[in-house]
């Protein structure tokens, strides 16, 4: 059974940052691709960010050059820097994986999900 846990989300000030983590068991992260989604009050579910297991990642527009993504097949833990933070990231971030080595924006293509972690940001 694979299970997804994060951690790390919380209260921050506009232009702080915050590391979400996200703990895999059940399958490794060097074989998956692992991506993170997110959901403010009131808004679909978006697609954030992705690494397939050949190491390419995607990220939406609007945190591009300030999310980055990355794992450690050692602790098979996958990671959201978030810098300059801005009250519109607000939102439950979802860490995902899927098995295939394709990168997709759409949730439904990921099997495997975490229960989400509040990231709240303040103006």
């Amino acid at each position: 059974q694979v299970q997804l846990v994060e951690s790390g989300g919380g209260l921050v000030q506009t232009g702080g940052s915050l590391r979400l983590s996200c703990v895999v068991s059940g399958r490794a992260v060097s074989s998956s691709t692992m991506g993170w989604f997110r959901q403010a009050p009131g808004k679909e579910r978006e697609f954030v960010t992705a690494i397939s297991w050949r190491g390419r990642s995607l990220y939406a527009d609007s945190v591009k050059g300030r999310f980055t993504i990355s794992r450690d097949s050692a602790k098979n833990t996958v990671y959201l820097q978030m810098n300059s933070l801005k009250p519109e990231d607000t939102a439950v971030y979802s860490c995902t994986g899927r098995q295939s080595y394709l990168i997709t924006k759409s949730g439904s293509d990921y099997p495997y999900w975490g229960q989400g972690t509040q990231v709240l940001v303040s103006s």
